[in-house]
């Protein structure tokens, strides 16, 4: 989990980019080598107060002195010292090149792009592990890292601005001693579902910062629950992030949204259950299954899981867009207006695949709740085909009895996807 002075986050990179975690189990010495050295450099550490583990005094003083408002407003008791240092701008961009190398290979990182593509959300020729070195690089100013249960502050910040990041990302220190913040996200999960995890985890944190910065602000007790119109009050600071930042303003509209959706989405998800009297942590019960139930605050059924296979092509690469994706393809290739229809969206599953020739194809099978919402979808998209990242085909089907629609870009003859509902995921 990773922060700047406006909360921005390098995570969802994890959403875009479905990095792969690595099981963690709580009180085993499952870090990294590098985790562990980036963890235990600078000094002896020694406990504050028995809440912070540190070998920067006065940064832990600080923490140490947050710690029980954080966990009491987060709604998550403190169950044991955080870990907390300093670390150098050229250290977090080793620790980054490191943590790309090994969760995302150069092979898949060319897949995502060539699937993203196809899309035509993303150009071709878009290095994506550079793109997110980038957006890492410029945005971080301190993150919590669940693989070493540790917090880093970058030691550039200036001290007005380290209060605020060291309250959000405190936060997440307590969510991960109650929940595993890697295992709630991991990209085996499906990339929609994670991204409404991350964006529960997000917002949650989100809020508490800003309903902390408020009484300091004012000197006196401060519900946010209470507020109206607080998440519209909150979306043009977040939205100022597109111009602030070179390598946000210059990424792909898919990037961007991925980016900001965690906090202008998944705070207003977190708000809503506060304001109807559920101060609690979006945890357990609570916890989203879908991009859609944020944005609906759960309204909508869990989301219909597919299973696809290939035959006459190899499967290069497969996943989910989901509610938020598929609100962005529309919105690229059809218009602002269109991105309702997303909300008829129950389920979906693309998959890259390598035709006989050694081209890539890709075909997408969207689950809809009716008929009407699948016919409004290939109504709007029938006119924008030719928008695509290759010769396109869109069909209105239904898979074992629900409406549905297959997009094909780039699929010569000879292949065959077949999908089924997976009720076993």
């Amino acid at each position: 989990m990773c922060h700047n002075m406006f909360a921005m986050t390098c995570n969802p990179v994890r959403r875009a980019a479905r990095l792969r975690r690595r099981a963690r189990h709580r009180g085993a010495a499952a870090a990294p080598a590098l985790l562990l050295a980036l963890a235990c450099t600078g000094g002896a550490q020694e406990p504050i107060s028995n809440l912070v583990i540190s070998s920067d005094p006065e940064l832990a003083e600080l923490a140490a002195a947050l710690l029980p408002d954080i966990a009491a407003r987060s709604g998550l008791e403190l169950r044991e010292p955080v870990r907390l240092e300093r670390r150098s701008r050229e250290e977090l961009v080793r620790y980054l090149e490191y943590k790309l190398d090994a969760e995302l290979p150069e092979a898949e990182a060319k897949a995502m792009v060539s699937a993203y593509a196809l899309l035509g959300l993303v150009p071709h020729s878009l290095d994506l592990r550079e793109v997110l070195l980038s957006l890492y690089t410029e945005q971080v100013a301190g993150f919590y890292e669940p693989d070493s249960t540790a917090l880093f502050v970058m030691d550039d910040q200036p001290e007005m601005d380290v209060q605020g990041l060291l309250v959000h990302e405190l936060v997440h220190a307590v969510q991960d001693q109650w929940f595993d913040l890697d295992a709630l996200t991991d990209s085996d999960l499906g990339n929609d579902r994670a991204a409404a995890a991350q964006a529960a985890i997000e917002g949650h944190a989100t809020l508490v910062m800003f309903e902390f910065m408020a009484e300091q602000a004012t000197g006196a007790p401060v519900d946010l629950g209470q507020l109206p119109d607080f998440a519209a009050q909150l979306r043009p600071a977040l939205e100022g992030m597109r111009t602030q930042f070179p390598a946000l303003a210059g990424a792909p509209a898919v990037i961007q949204e991925a980016l900001l959706f965690p906090y202008l989405e998944g705070a207003g998800y977190v708000l809503r259950l506060w304001a109807a009297g559920n101060r609690v942590a979006p945890f357990g019960d609570f916890l989203p299954a879908s991009t859609e139930q944020i944005v609906l605050l759960g309204g909508s059924a869990p989301p219909v899981e597919l299973s696809v296979s290939v035959t006459g092509g190899r499967l290069v690469h497969e996943d989910v867009l989901g509610h938020l994706e598929l609100s962005i393809f529309l919105q690229e290739h059809v218009g602002a207006a269109s991105a309702s229809l997303a909300d008829g969206w129950a389920g979906d599953r693309y998959v890259l695949v390598e035709t006989a020739s050694g081209d890539l194809g890709l075909v997408w099978q969207v689950i809809w709740d009716d008929a009407v919402a699948r016919d409004g979808f290939a109504d709007a998209l029938d006119g924008a085909l030719n928008s695509l990242g290759g010769p396109a085909t869109l069909e209105r089907t239904d898979i074992e009895g629900r409406p549905a629609t297959q997009l094909s870009i780039g699929i010569t003859e000879g292949v065959s996807v077949v999908t089924v509902l997976d009720r076993e995921r």
